[in-house]
């Protein structure tokens, strides 16, 4: 089983940043892609950001030039680096990990950590 923990949301300004984490626990030799996504209550949730074990990248275009995703392996940790943030991007963000066989399926999600930009 994996577990993954999220923190790092918080209030802030627009144009501020804010870093995301997410600390996975477990059975991990499984999972080869860990992505982001965001929601806003009654919308559906989206994708914001994705890492793949090759390190390759994919951005939702909401988030090309302002968001960077990264890995530390040693830590079993994933970030996301949210620059020049806009109300928005005001959602809870949430962290995914899965398999990559030419479909993503997200096996594994976090409890989410809320994000609020004021304007």
């Amino acid at each position: 089983q994996v577990q993954l923990v999220e923190s790092g949301g918080g209030l802030v300004q627009t144009g501020e940043s804010l870093r995301l984490s997410c600390v996975m626990f477990g059975r991990l030799f499984n999972v080869n892609v860990v992505g982001w996504f965001r929601q806003v209550p009654g919308k559906v949730r989206e994708p914001v950001a994705s890492i793949r074990r090759d390190e390759s990248t994919d951005y939702a275009d909401s988030a090309k030039g302002r968001f960077t995703i990264s890995r530390d392996t040693a830590r079993d940790t994933v970030y996301l680096q949210m620059n020049s943030l806009k109300p928005e991007d005001t959602a809870v963000y949430y962290c995914a990990a899965g398999r990559n066989d030419g479909t993503i399926h997200w096996d594994y999600w976090g409890q989410g950590t809320q994000v609020t930009v004021s304007s």
